[in-house]
């Protein structure tokens, strides 16, 4: 493989870090962005820790004469019941929706360079309401919304633009869920496939989209979720 340079962000815990971990196998060469790194992530993993709104420094951690292969929006962060506050709503649109899109129009020049392409990460909260995540799932709705804009605004700049809509996941986000006996239960029963999802079976999914067997998808939204949104 010729050398393609991988972007992700929120890359060192989650579905980020099970992302990364999986495309370093398939000899991607990638780049984590965020604050926070797991222990056992792999050593051959590069990783900036930096503020994802910091776009020069990002991209000043890529090469420019490369481009940029893939960028992969994973950053994001659930604040449950704080959300009803206007403070607790801002913040979260804020990481989630607007930091993300600040990131993704700074590195255009990159991705146009090498043909690149966006995956960003949506959630079934685009689908469902959540009743205790108001903002988490407002901006998750848009994150879906904006995905289609800029597929059909870059595609004749040969950038594809598409996202992945996990269900329940087995990440730090989701631990209370799971830890929740009566809870987890719910879940799962709702759940046609019967299992919370591990972090590599989305990450496998974000491969194919950046990869040449999607080479003529573009503005599409996959939804990793066990057949929960069509129950």
């Amino acid at each position: 493989m010729t050398q393609k340079q991988v972007l992700i962000t929120g890359g060192g815990s989650g579905i980020g870090l099970a992302t990364a971990q999986y495309l370093l196998t398939k000899g991607y060469d990638v780049l984590a962005v965020g604050l926070d790194l797991d222990a056992d992530a792999p050593k051959a993993l590069k990783f900036l820790k930096c503020d994802i709104k910091d776009v020069d420094k990002i991209k000043s951690a890529l090469d420019p004469d490369v481009g940029l292969y893939a960028l992969i929006n994973c950053a994001g962060i659930l604040l449950q019941n704080a959300e009803w506050t206007p403070d607790g709503f801002q913040k979260v649109i804020d990481i989630n929706l607007n930091a993300g899109f600040a990131l993704t129009t700074g590195l255009q020049s990159y991705l146009e360079k090498a043909g690149g392409s966006v995956v960003n990460i949506s959630s079934m909260w685009a689908v469902f309401g959540s009743p205790n995540a108001p903002a988490y799932t407002a901006s998750k709705g848009a994150v879906s919304a904006l995905t289609r804009s800029l597929a059909v605004t870059w595609a004749p700049l040969g950038i594809r633009v598409n996202a992945v809509a996990p269900g329940w996941i087995e990440t730090e986000l989701s631990r209370q869920a799971r830890e929740n006996t009566a809870r987890n239960e719910a879940i799962i029963s709702r759940i046609p496939m019967g299992r919370w999802a591990s972090p590599r079976e989305v990450g496998s999914v974000i491969e194919f989209l950046i990869s040449d067997a999607a080479s003529y998808v573009t503005g599409a939204e996959i939804r990793v979720d066990g057949g929960y949104s069509v129950k």
